[in-house]
């Protein structure tokens, strides 16, 4: 049985919206948020939303820039708010391109205001920072009005991802059921089951409390805006929106992806940095690698009587994503294997 929507209850905030979710037809606008620093009394922090409403149907909400260095799936939504015809929607579109929008602008992870990573704000704080009051606002006000959550991710500059498709965990047998066929409609060349180790302050995860169902995509990175990845991430949300009913293919698309679903397999999936130095990975993104295998150098080149130090896989699978700057720091994330999902996917 499927558990009832866990609708939050709105707090109080200032930030309000320039565009009504119950009109038909397009608007874009802003969400505003009154933001008061040194040089702007009584400025406001505008982030970019889109609302495209036609007829009765279900509700997509389409997030990117949830980190502003991944491309990809921001380019996909700004393409569907210059050119889909309201005409063709059957339900609602709530588009938003830039979330973290202080971190788009500077095209780096994490808000150049308040230094947050608004993907570990959830569910934010209307009062807090601007970050943790544009989580607040999507999570008590945004997220409500939906039924399904696309959250378009990819590697960003640290890492460079095999394009794919993410299955957020729940709890709710019925969700979950309801988020792999989504997920899996989308077909990209891999499915991921992906739950960050537990975290719950991840957009996805606030989605699934909620009670929607949640598509995340992890599209390629190294950034740069991968060709390949943003053909695939466009063509993964037309797939999606027409499995959920929403825009209707003109025609079908046959099927691209082999079906295997992989997951991160807990803190195994990690190779950490354990010294300061340049990083040589041994192998390419989805190659077979195994536990104990070594998987690259670390050396130190301004000390060259110092040996370099190895690394290890602590998991079988395959070489999932890499990083992509060759200088790293201890607990840098170099490498992530992916292995087969154990869990149930219906």
């Amino acid at each position: 049985m499927t558990s009832p929507r866990q609708k939050p209850t709105p707090r109080a905030s200032s930030a309000f919206l320039t565009v009504d979710p119950e009109k038909d037809g397009k608007q874009v606008g802003f969400l505003m948020i009154p933001h008061s620093p040194h040089d702007d009394a009584w400025g406001a922090t505008r982030i970019p939303i889109a609302i495209i409403k036609n007829g009765s149907g279900p509700t997509a909400i389409l997030e990117g820039g949830n980190h502003g260095d991944e491309y990809e799936g921001p380019i996909a939504i700004c393409d569907l708010i210059r050119d889909l015809d309201p005409g063709r929607v059957q339900g609602r579109l709530i588009l938003m391109p830039a979330n973290n929008v202080h971190a788009v602008i500077a095209g780096q992870r994490t808000s150049t205001v308040d230094g947050l990573n608004f993907n570990r704000t959830f569910p934010g704080d209307p009062r807090g920072t601007i970050t943790q009051q544009i989580s607040a606002f999507v999570s008590d006000h945004i997220l409500p009005l939906g039924d399904a959550f696309l959250d378009l991710h990819s590697g960003g500059s640290s890492l460079d991802i095999i394009p794919s498709a993410i299955v957020e965990p729940t709890d709710d047998p019925g969700l979950h059921k309801r988020n792999v066929a989504a997920v899996q409609a989308f077909d990209a060349p891999m499915t991921v089951v992906i739950a960050n180790l537990g975290e719950p302050r991840t957009a996805t995860a606030t989605a699934c409390r909620q009670g929607l169902v949640t598509v995340g995509t992890e599209m390629a990175g190294a950034g740069a805006v991968s060709l390949e990845a943003l053909k695939i991430c466009r063509r993964g949300v037309a797939n999606v929106l027409d499995h959920l009913g929403i825009v209707a293919r003109d025609k079908p698309e046959p099927r691209r992806g082999d079906g295997q679903v992989l997951e991160l397999p807990g803190t195994a999936a990690y190779v950490y940095a354990t010294a300061d130095g340049i990083f040589e990975p041994f192998h390419a993104n989805g190659e077979k690698v195994s536990a104990g295998q070594p998987a690259g150098k670390i050396h130190c080149t301004w000390d060259p009587t110092r040996p370099p130090e190895m690394l290890h896989y602590a998991a079988d699978g395959i070489l999932y994503g890499r990083r992509q700057p060759g200088r790293v720091r201890p607990g840098n994330c170099c490498l992530i294997v992916a292995a087969p999902y154990r869990g149930v996917l219906s």
